[in-house]
């Protein structure tokens, strides 16, 4: 990549953080492109240089966010060792720990549910969360298929359930967090899973 590839690049990395930071404040539908360019300090023109419409913008700052927030958890889940149960417990730390991360911004998240079910992105946002899921789920099952080959876990287990029932448990924890600021995710997901360890096992 040239130095004016590279420059493009960071310059289109630059208004997808300031229209993250825009869209979190004000939402989707009371966000403007113009509070975007001032949010990036460039004229609005700039960014159709980048992006053909908002709902462009808006798709890339959701593929900036799912980037920003799984690139830690692929970085742990790759690092993963011991027994199933223990992975388990770093996959389950290395989501919940992203609350930290994602707290300030987590509105975009509630945006971007809102986007799959009524915006006339709908189809493109589904699609993307259908893929985005299935990854996930798919990490949490070959963990737990792989408990169940060392005869650490139960034969008779619905990998495919019980991960799926996992991912749903997170999603939710993250939620409550957000309308609660007082409750803790990580440990509560920690002491959900000792719970769910011991299912597994018996």
């Amino acid at each position: 990549m040239n130095i004016k590839e590279n420059l493009k690049k960071e310059k289109k990395k630059h208004i997808i953080k300031a229209a993250a930071f825009v869209f979190s404040k004000k939402g989707y539908s009371g966000a403007s492109i113009a509070e975007i360019a001032v949010s990036a300090d460039i004229g609005k023109g700039t960014i159709y240089e980048y992006f053909n419409s908002k709902e462009d913008l808006f798709f890339a700052v959701f593929e900036w966010y799912v980037n920003k927030t799984s690139t830690s958890l692929r970085v742990n889940v790759s690092a993963l060792g011991g027994s199933a149960a223990q992975r388990l417990e770093a996959i389950n730390d290395a989501i919940m720990n992203m609350w930290d991360e994602i707290q300030d911004i987590f509105t975009l998240t509630m945006e971007f549910w809102a986007a799959s079910s009524v915006s006339q992105m709908r189809h493109q946002f589904q699609e993307a969360f259908k893929k985005l899921y299935l990854n996930l789920r798919n990490i949490v099952a070959s963990l737990i298929q792989d408990g169940k080959d060392r005869g650490e876990f139960d034969r008779e287990i619905d990998v495919d359930a019980v991960a799926a029932a996992l991912v749903g448990a997170w999603d939710a924890l993250f939620l409550q967090a957000w309308f609660d600021r007082d409750f803790e995710p990580l440990e509560t997901a920690r002491k959900f899973l000792k719970v769910v360890v011991r299912g597994l096992k018996s």
